[in-house]
């Protein structure tokens, strides 16, 4: 009888992917990048210079490449500085994919093959937004970027050391379901993140300005004499008129960010309060915690500081790293149970 084995399996070397730290490094690069094009896109929202350049792929009849910089001035610039980061982005992820191609693993080559689609697709409905004059089409603009980080923030996961050369462990490493629930939080963070672009680029962002209660009341009332109350008040300060529709959006924004902030707390807590659970969903739980509170910090004083275009864009950027973050601990919770379960079959 042989004694029990505590070793895991692992495939033949030929087939065991191989860390390369310029290749995690350069995806790591790759999603900052688009994360700052992300905070442009928020900056041409935020001040509202979303049609600053009337034509595209050109910028007022020159190339883009050759417009001059003396007319870099106003709204052009945040549009126009958008463009070329966003051909700039465009470029990084190219070369991203062909390095893609070379390894060992199939599905992160297709993975990478899928961004500069994405790109593509995220470039044509940005144009079109222009041409058409469509805010709908910014809405979904604003959302494909989000998964666009959110696929790209991966892969630099999927190519980091601890990804790859990290070891089983025949202890739980992860709470009951916590893969599950960080899945679900993260669809209820996207959700959010839907309902907060259709709120800017419907201009419902500051249908009410008053937190925590919204026009004196926990839920207001949106009949039409109490539109006639809330507008007259407005006008009177100079404010244009609200709707039904934009109170509504607001309030629903705001309830989903109390849900989020709940779950994600209580997501944390389960990862604390479990013994042995792997340090570093310790640590990245925290992490995540942090980014909710801030989040909502910065909702509140978009509110109140009558939606300063740096403080909504910083809502908008902290808002990206909450999904990629929970998107990254989605994944990483699940790369600590598949190999637990490796472990686990290993001992026998």
């Amino acid at each position: 009888m042989h004694a029990p084995s505590h070793h895991y399996s692992l495939p033949p070397d030929g087939a065991r992917p191989r860390y390369h730290w310029a290749l995690h490094r350069f995806a790591c690069f790759c999603a900052g990048a688009i994360l700052f094009l992300i905070c442009i896109g928020g900056l041409v929202t935020s001040h509202e210079a979303g049609m600053s350049v009337p034509d595209w792929p050109n910028t007022y009849g020159y190339n883009m490449f050759f417009f001059p910089w003396q007319d870099w001035v106003g709204g052009i610039f945040f549009e126009h500085s958008h463009r070329l980061v966003a051909f700039g982005v465009g470029i990084l992820v190219t070369i991203l994919a062909i390095w893609l191609c070379f390894q060992e693993r199939v599905w992160l080559r297709w993975m990478g093959l899928c961004v500069p689609i994405f790109v593509a697709l995220e470039a044509t409905l940005g144009g079109l937004r222009v041409i058409l004059s469509k805010d709908q089409l910014g809405i979904f603009h604003g959302c494909l970027a989000q998964l666009l980080l959110v696929s790209v923030s991966l892969i630099a996961l999927f190519t980091s050391r601890w990804w790859i050369e990290s070891r089983p462990s025949v202890k739980p490493a992860t709470p009951h379901q916590w893969t599950g629930r960080t899945l679900a939080i993260c669809a209820l963070i996207f959700a959010q993140l839907m309902l907060g672009a259709t709120m800017r680029h419907q201009h419902a962002g500051l249908s009410i300005h008053d937190f925590p209660l919204a026009y004196g009341q926990v839920w207001p009332k949106t009949d039409p004499d109490s539109l006639d109350v809330y507008n007259q008040a407005r006008l009177t300060h100079n404010e244009t008129v609200t709707t039904a529709l934009a109170i509504n959006l607001q309030m629903a924004h705001r309830v989903g960010a109390i849900l989020i902030t709940v779950a994600i707390l209580a997501a944390a807590a389960s990862t604390w309060l479990t013994p042995g659970t792997a340090r570093i969903l310790r640590r990245w739980s925290s992490v995540w915690v942090f980014l909710v509170f801030t989040q909502f910090t910065l909702g509140i004083f978009t509110l109140w500081t009558n939606k300063a275009a740096d403080i909504a864009t910083a809502h908008v950027a902290i808002g990206a790293l909450t999904l990629v973050t929970g998107s990254l601990l989605t994944a990483i919770s699940w790369r600590l149970q598949s190999r637990g379960e490796l472990a686990t079959k290993g001992v026998a």
